[in-house]
């Protein structure tokens, strides 16, 4: 899995880099089908951003999430693309399970 970092009107430091780093990879530990993810912090004027695209087999998933600083919005991203990811793989599983059930002989 590839794991791209970038700022956008902002420094990226050492410790941000790595608290992000962290987040995102115990964020898709269990989900094997997850190719790569890119996330940008920026700023908009007086709130910082963070955002996320999660490339999964078959679907993308993006996610953006502000707070005061940058940490509270890695924080709100997690957030949401935890929602986001555990729904899929909610999907997939019943998705699975219906087509096993329909053929039954």
């Amino acid at each position: 899995m590839n794991l791209t970092i970038s700022g956008h009107q902002l420094d990226i430091t050492d410790a941000l880099k790595n608290y992000a780093q962290t987040k995102m990879l115990r964020l898709v530990e269990p989900f094997e089908k997850v190719i790569d993810m890119h996330v940008i912090m920026g700023t908009e004027k007086l709130a910082q951003y963070a955002e996320a695209t999660v490339n999964l087999r078959g679907k993308t998933v993006f996610a953006k999430a502000e707070g005061q600083d940058a940490y509270a919005a890695i924080d709100g991203l997690v957030d949401k693309l935890d929602r986001q990811l555990v729904r899929h793989k909610e999907r997939v599983s019943e998705h699975r399970s219906s087509v096993a059930d329909g053929f039954d002989l």
